[in-house]
This record gives C-alpha cells, sequence and structure tokens, in this order.
C-alpha cells in the first residue's frame, strides 16, 4: 500500500502540491489510474512518489516504510515516461537487461529474464532488434518490459500513451492493463484521458489544481460524481434540477426515473444521456437540430430547446434545422454528489 501523507512540493516560489493526502493498493484493485486536466499536478505528484522531486513537507509510505527521505534508485519503483526514454543506438535485449546488469544479475539469468519480458509483451523475436527501428507502440512495450525485468515494488506509468494515435492508444491501454496483471505488479498510470483511464484501471483517483477530489471504480465515478466541475470534466455537458418522489422526477428536459431516496438531485448529462427521437409525441421536449456529428459510436446532435442547448445521440437520420423529440436515457444519467 502507498499512502502520501500532508505532501507538498514546490518549484521555486511556486507551490504545486500542499497538503496532498492519497492511499493506493486496495484488495483486488492492481492498476489505479490518476486522472485531471494537464497542468493540475499529476506528473509531479508522481514524480515525488518515485523520488525525482523533492517533498518540501510531508511523507510518502510504501508498505509501511517511510520513502521520504529514500533516493530513487532504493524504492525499487518502475517508472516509464511518455516517451519511453529507451537508449538509442541499443538492441531491444540490451535496453531490458539494463536494470538487471546494475543490480548485478548473471548473465544466464539476465538471459531468461529478458526472454520472459519479450513474451509478456507480445515481442518475442525482438532481442536483437535496434529499439531505433521499432514503431511508437513497440517502443512502449519495450519501456514497459524494461520496467518491469527487476520486479519493481509499484510501477508507475506517466502518460504512457499520449504520444500515440487514439486507434493505438486504445488498444494498448488494453495490452499494458493486461501485462501488469498478469505480473502481478501495482501499477498507477497518471493520464488526462477517460478512456485510457476506463480501460486500464481498476480504481480511478481524480485530481483538479493539486487537489484528490474522488476516487472509485470507474462504474460508480461516472455515475456518481462527487461535485459538477468533476461531472463536467468526466463529459457531462448539460446539469438540471430534479426533485425526486419514488424514484422518479419530472425534469425540464422530461421525465426521469432512478433508484434514487427522495429528494433534490442535481443530474448530469452527457450525449448519451438523451435520446432525440421524431418530434411528435405530446411527452417529448421539443427543439431544432443546430449541429449534426456522424461518430464511429453513432449520430450525435446538438438540439437548441426553451431551456437551452442539449447534446445527444440519435439512430435516426437529422438534418440542421430539424425538430425533434427529446427524451432521457435513465440509465445514461449521473446524480452528482450522490
Amino acid at each position: 500500500m502507498l499512502q502520501i501523507e500532508n505532501v507538498g512540493v514546490r518549484y521555486g516560489p511556486t507551490v504545486v502540491l500542499d497538503g496532498l493526502s492519497w492511499t493506493v493498493g486496495t484488495t483486488g484493485s492492481v492498476v489505479t489510474a490518476l486522472l485531471g486536466p494537464s497542468g493540475c499536478g499529476k506528473s509531479t505528484l508522481i514524480r515525488a512518489v518515485a523520488g525525482l522531486e523533492p517533498l518540501s513537507h510531508g511523507r510518502i509510505r510504501f508498505d509501511g516504510g517511510d520513502l521520504s527521505e529514500l533516493p530513487a534508485h532504493r524504492r525499487d519503483f518502475g517508472v516509464v515516461f511518455q516517451d519511453g526514454q529507451l537508449f538509442p543506438g541499443r538492441t531491444v535485449a540490451s535496453n531490458i537487461a539494463y536494470g538487471l546488469r546494475m543490480r548485478r544479475w548473471s548473465r544466464a539469468t539476465i538471459r531468461a529474464r529478458v526472454a520472459e519480458m519479450l513474451d509478456l509483451v507480445r515481442l518475442p523475436d525482438f532481442a536483437d532488434r535496434g529499439v531505433d527501428e521499432l514503431s511508437g507502440g513497440q517502443a512502449q512495450r519495450v519501456a514497459l518490459a524494461r520496467s518491469l525485468a527487476p520486479r519493481p515494488r509499484l510501477l508507475l506509468l506517466d502518460e504512457p500513451l499520449a504520444a500515440l494515435d487514439r486507434l493505438l492508444r486504445d488498444q494498448l491501454a488494453i495490452e499494458i492493463a493486461e501485462i501488469v496483471r498478469d505480473a502481478a505488479t501495482p501499477t498507477i498510470v497518471v493520464t488526462h484521458d477517460h478512456n485510457e483511464a476506463a480501460l486500464m484501471a481498476d480504481t480511478i483517483s481524480v485530481m483538479r489544481e493539486g487537489e484528490l477530489v474522488q476516487t472509485d471504480v470507474p462504474e460508480h465515478l461516472w455515475s456518481s460524481p462527487v461535485d459538477e466541475w468533476t461531472a463536467r470534466f468526466l463529459g457531462v455537458t448539460t446539469v438540471i434540477e430534479a426533485e425526486f418522489a419514488g424514484a422518479s422526477a419530472q425534469t425540464e428536459l422530461g421525465p426521469v426515473g432512478l433508484a434514487v431516496p427522495d429528494g433534490h438531485r442535481r443530474l448530469g448529462l452527457r450525449a448519451e444521456s438523451m435520446r432525440a427521437v421524431r418530434a411528435g409525441s405530446d411527452d417529448d421536449v421539443v427543439g431544432v437540430v443546430a449541429t449534426v456529428a456522424d461518430l464511429p459510436a453513432g449520430r450525435r446532435v446538438r438540439v437548441v430547446t426553451d431551456v437551452g442547448e442539449v447534446d445527444a445521440v440519435t439512430s435516426e437520420r437529422a438534418a440542421v434545422g430539424d425538430r425533434v423529440g427529446l427524451r432521457i436515457v435513465a440509465e445514461r444519467v449521473a446524480v452528482i454528489g450522490s
């Protein structure tokens, strides 16, 4: 278990972290994502955990041991950065073996471990390949293998997929999560990407301006964000008020049924929380289509209504200027602050 207690980090007069506390490592949670917008302090926190940034105050403990004064090379943590930082002009095997040579492993043991790591990251025939010949995805898998080879107590991944295209990022996110679980290595991944966090992590911690605002399993995080800022950061585009009685409420965008206690609630709506249909039903809120986007996941429209602009999805053909009805998809609604 990693315990961060009242930690502060400064860059000269600039305070990046101040009084931050965080606990990572629970039963059944191998991968934790640290999710937040650029500049919120995520990378600074991970660098402090790795021992690459000095603390102005506070303590960092791992498995009960105080790391605060322990240099980075003695923490026995693996780190993978965005660019992988492989040693150019060397082979894949030489890169993976680097940490093992520093630990004075025998040649035979190193060869066996390198082969094991190449199998783990699904590059079994790449030992003699120069790292300069690798694709971006292959290079990140080699960087991962190099970090895992010495059997680190904790693996830290700092935006490891940010330089890759979307298709490769999603594919590699799944692969990396499988690899670290197969290696049974506790892992923290820093990212600003919601999809990446969802694909990789058992638990997600959301960070804002140097503070941790919510830690939860992905399903509950999407459905129950702690406040409006978190809801909007996680994709909510419209917030409405609702007064529930008997697990249902009438809102300005129509009725909604949710298994929540009676009383006032604030609901967060993403595009998938609203379905646009042909106008005609008296029960539907009616609006005019302002924009249409045909996306891989389906058709998305922005609809101008009497209560403002609302994003929605539709399976029907739609054009700018069409009148459509809107219906709330209850299972896609977020209940804010619940």
